[in-house]
């Protein structure tokens, strides 16, 4: 499509895209402070590394029963309506984390603390694809990496509170803050613009089962969900597992936290400039397999290499090539013919459920069979890692779907 042709983007998608960053950030912080205080949270908590990985992967399980509805009701009624009814859940549950005391009571305020960005996550291929139409990667690409920001500042900023009651305070009231943010900030469509409205049938507006059959019978859509869950359950795994990693080869918990930060410092360039150096390939598929292959790669001889610069560079290069794929491949869907912004909401919330159920269990699975061995643990994070591939092969080109919906 020439340029002149695309469509003049709103300026104010940047306070859209700034207010849901920020979210994504404030909730990988919250989630992997679980990991960042572990050696803190597990004796007080009693719990097992399988118990620990279920809590780490707690506030993404609750997505797998609501994406879907997620998607189809914003499709019907918007996305700002949605998340906020997430949001007042999301911050109860992250204050009730204070008051949690076994395992069992705090995996209920992880499952409620998770509940908004089920729902954000659900929709966002739904709000970026509005209000950033032709630059939607761009966007995608840039709220993955708000990801691998709080998740570096979770592992590096965490153990530095003097207590873990204090560090709860601090990262729910600031979920608070861009709570009241989003309420009052967000607006579902660019001033003047529609997103395409449910049909009427005699009388009736089309239903939210209808927008989420039509994204269902999408083949492609599937095969999308299954290669962003693989990807997300192992890179999840591996984050998740650094600091104790890093520990029982003789770090400080404050020195495990700080190198397996170094992590996200690749992801969020992988994140950020992976989209832009895809989209100028001829055919990004190739491309996106040796990337994806490079970092299973990296991912399984993390135990062996050595401390030191060697490592920090080795995580920071499987940071990049983990991460560079992800925001292609969320984007994709709005470009299938069949989903477009009417059904992107439906296909977000589908891609969502059948990802995230796999990031769930995938880690637990993992940790059961490798337990404290950390170099099995982290082969077969690889491994999962590199199943990706098989998935892509069957997808059509990134770039030539995207090219073919401009």
């Amino acid at each position: 499509m020439d340029e002149k042709q695309l469509p003049k983007l709103s300026n104010y998608r940047w306070v859209i895209l700034a207010i849901a960053a920020l979210l994504d950030a404030i909730s990988s912080y919250i989630q992997f402070q679980i990991s960042a205080l572990a050696v803190q949270i597990m004796p007080a908590l009693h719990i097992s590394p399988a118990q620990f990985q279920s809590l780490l992967m707690a506030p993404m399980l609750i997505a797998v029963f609501l994406s879907i509805p997620a998607g189809s009701l914003a499709d019907k009624f918007g996305a700002k309506k949605i998340v906020s009814v997430g949001l007042v859940i999301s911050v109860l549950g992250a204050y009730g984390r204070l008051f949690a005391n076994n395992f069992i009571t705090m995996f209920i305020t992880l499952l409620l603390f998770g509940v908004y960005m089920a729902l954000l996550n659900a929709n966002t291929l739904k709000i970026f694809g509005t209000w950033f139409k032709q630059d939607t990667n761009t966007a995608m690409g840039v709220f993955f990496a708000s990801a691998s920001v709080g998740i570096m500042l979770s592992q590096a900023t965490s153990s530095l509170f003097p207590t873990v009651e204090k560090a709860y305070i601090f990262s729910s009231t600031v979920l608070l803050v861009l709570a009241v943010c989003w309420v009052i900030f967000v607006k579902d469509t660019p001033k003047g613009e529609e997103v395409p409205q449910p049909q009427t049938e005699q009388g009736k507006s089309e239903s939210s089962f209808e927008f989420f059959k039509a994204a269902a019978k999408s083949k492609k859509t599937w095969y999308v969900a299954l290669a962003v869950g693989f990807g997300m359950g192992a890179s999840e795994a591996f984050s998740g597992i650094l600091p104790q990693a890093f520990a029982a080869r003789g770090m400080t918990p404050a020195a495990a936290g700080v190198v397996a930060s170094v992590a996200t410092i690749g992801s969020l360039a992988g994140s950020l400039f992976g989209p832009a150096v895809i989209n100028k390939a001829k055919k990004a598929k190739p491309m996106m397999i040796v990337i994806t292959a490079l970092g299973g790669l990296l991912m399984a001889v993390t135990w062996y290499i050595p401390l030191g610069m060697p490592l920090s560079i080795a995580l920071i290069l499987g940071g990049v090539f983990g991460a560079m794929t992800g925001p292609i491949m969320q984007a994709m869907p709005i470009t299938f013919p069949e989903i477009g912004p009417k059904n992107a909401g439906s296909a977000g919330g589908l891609v969502g459920t059948v990802s995230l159920l796999l990031s769930f269990f995938l880690p637990v699975i993992i940790s059961s069979v490798a337990g404290k061995n950390y170099a099995l643990t982290f082969i077969i994070q690889g491994l999962v890692f590199v199943v990706q591939i098989i998935v892509l092969a069957v997808l059509p080109d990134a770039n030539a779907a995207r090219r073919h919906a401009e």
